[in-house]
Formats: C-alpha cells, sequence, structure tokens
C-alpha cells in the first residue's frame, strides 16, 4: 500500500471514528439502496490539469441524484433528492477527495453530511477500466423532522467523470436525538 492510500485509510478511520461516540448512546437505524445512474446526473464539472504528471487533475463537482420509484425512507419521511458538492485530487482517477451532501425529503426537511473519498481505478477481467470510490461520512446536522439526526453514510460508487456516469450503493446508519 503506497503513502497516500494509507493516509487516505487513516483519514476515512478518523471520519467514522468521531461521531460515533455521539450517537452510541440512542437507538441506531439502518436503510440501504442503490442510486441508478439514469437517476443521478452531473450537474457541473470542472477539472484543472495539475501538469507535475500526466493525468494529475484537480476537480469540483456537483451531482443530483432522484428517486422517481420506490424512494429510501428516513425516520419515516421519503427521499426526494440528494445533491452531492465535492472536490477530488485524482491522477488517472486515483486517489482523494471531499464532498458536502445534502438530501432532502418530500416533506422539504433535509440532513447533511460531509464525507470523505478514496477512488481508485481498477482492471475488468475485459481489460477496460473502471473506477470505484468508497466514501465514508458523518451526518453533520438537519432541519424539521431531522433536526436532532446523527450518524454515518456509507457509499460505494463506480462512476466515470468524463462520461457522466455514477452508480452508487448507500448505508446510512442514523438515530434521532430529542
Amino acid at each position: 500500500m503506497n503513502r497516500l492510500n494509507m493516509m487516505a485509510t487513516a483519514l476515512l478511520a478518523l471520519a467514522v471514528a468521531l461521531p460515533v461516540s455521539q450517537s452510541a448512546a440512542q437507538q441506531m437505524q439502518r436503510i440501504a439502496y442503490k442510486t441508478l445512474a439514469a437517476n443521478t446526473k452531473y450537474t457541473q464539472q470542472h477539472f484543472i490539469e495539475v501538469g507535475d504528471v500526466a493525468g494529475h487533475q484537480v476537480r469540483v463537482n456537483e451531482i443530483y441524484r432522484t428517486f422517481p420509484n420506490d424512494p429510501p425512507v428516513i425516520n419515516g419521511l421519503k427521499l426526494k433528492e440528494h445533491w452531492s458538492r465535492g472536490m477530488t485530487d485524482y491522477t488517472d482517477t486515483n486517489g482523494t477527495g471531499t464532498s458536502y451532501q445534502v438530501f432532502i425529503m418530500e416533506t422539504v426537511d433535509k440532513f447533511f453530511v460531509r464525507a470523505a473519498n478514496v477512488a481508485q481505478n481498477t482492471m475488468n477481467p475485459d481489460g477496460s477500466k473502471k473506477a470505484v470510490s468508497t466514501n465514508t461520512g458523518f451526518i453533520t446536522g438537519g432541519t424539521g423532522k431531522l433536526a436532532g439526526i446523527t450518524g454515518i453514510v456509507r457509499t460505494v460508487s463506480v462512476f466515470d467523470p468524463k462520461a457522466g456516469f455514477n452508480e452508487s450503493q448507500w448505508e446510512i446508519e442514523y438515530a434521532m436525538g430529542k
């Protein structure tokens, strides 16, 4: 494991460890769901070549997800849309990033997440490449019926930022404060 991967792994572990103590005493709920590429759109992306090695880019991006069928339910509320705004530091789609996310329910109640990610290109058996990102974040707050929410969000995404493709598997563990 190279030094960058070791540092990224340590940062992700720290991001998970800090918020767990806040919600450990409360009743945790867990949901899991998938967001399909058909319901996921990169609304903005800006790539800047760093210039030190081939393929090294910094990027800011915005992703919009909708849930037209069978939306996930969090604390009795249906998830309507999800915005993710982030930045990455990738060389050939390998590297780290940070995102700030807003989950908006049908009732317009919201909750917010700050997440860190590690991405890497992997080789498929047919010789093609795919990029996989593993994200871990903590819920930083909420509004309305979600005002006391705490917890952790984990995501594994298969993506291609240049093609605009993004498909993700989500797991949210949360508790509602008083």
